[in-house]
């Protein structure tokens, strides 16, 4: 049974990938598409081959500058959402700032984030932080303003103070909008790390560069492919600690409902 089990869980996304796969490298082989605008699959897995010792400290790079970002993002996020959700006046003053900054497009700030931080790490960790802040935000606050009021009641009824009702229920009670908060950001903070490279230099987005700039599709597409992995293994993680935290007492981590 958990043979079947898996084999339907992973099948049906992987017949589709076999499917382009072939025909990708069919129509490049018979040059019905043009090698330049599109590489063979076979060429990308043997640059992934051939180029493991230039893609490894670029993919090391990106995805160390992507979780450090994500972590502060998460450390800032959480204890911005916290303080909202307690003052009406914090959240009417300062939570517009917050959408605002959401909609900045990165790539106008990352030539100021260099100036700011020189180039390196330093401005690739603050382009993966700005990316994934907003979604931590958002999604904790509306966690922690969705708690059932008949849980509030009860420990307002027991003479609980703010601290302890917010330590013992909202949190809790808002742990899943968090973790879906966290797998949204966990992808942004690829994103924006990989942009950040653009700018400041390092890891994939400064491969994707000079790739581009000698017309190495083969290695473009690689490096693609490796971010897209990063942020799957980001994503993955928050599902296994959204698990551990949740367990089976939420429907969204129950193993019946998700079979």
């Amino acid at each position: 049974m958990k043979l079947k089990s898996f084999l339907s869980r992973v099948l049906p996304p992987l017949m589709p990938l076999l499917v382009w796969i072939t025909l990708v490298e069919f129509l490049v082989r018979r040059n019905i598409v043009p090698s330049f605008i599109i590489p063979a699959p076979f060429d990308v897995m043997r640059n992934f081959v051939d180029e493991w010792d230039i893609l490894y400290p670029a993919i090391y790079s990106t995805f160390s500058c992507a979780v450090v970002g994500l972590v502060l993002s998460f450390i800032v996020g959480f204890s911005t959402a916290i303080l909202l959700s307690l003052s009406t006046f914090l959240r009417r003053a300062l939570y517009p700032y917050a959408t605002f900054f959401q909609t900045v497009p990165i790539v106008s700030l990352a030539p100021v984030l260099v100036i700011w931080f020189g180039f390196g790490r330093p401005t690739v960790i603050a382009s993966a932080f700005i990316c994934s802040l907003f979604p931590i935000i958002a999604s904790t606050l509306l966690g922690l303003q969705s708690t059932e009021p008949t849980f509030l009641d009860l420990f307002r009824l027991y003479g609980s103070s703010r601290f302890r009702t917010l330590i013992s229920c909202r949190i809790p009670s808002a742990l899943p909008q968090i973790f879906s908060g966290l797998r949204i950001s966990s992808g942004l903070a690829v994103i924006g790390a990989i942009i950040g490279e653009f700018i400041g230099g390092g890891g994939l987005g400064s491969l994707v560069e000079a790739a581009r700039a000698q017309q190495r599709m083969e290695q473009i597409f690689a490096a693609v492919i490796a971010s897209a992995l990063l942020g799957i293994a980001l994503i993955s993680a928050v599902n296994l600690l959204s698990r551990l935290f949740l367990g089976r007492w939420h429907a969204s981590e129950r193993k019946d409902l998700s079979a």
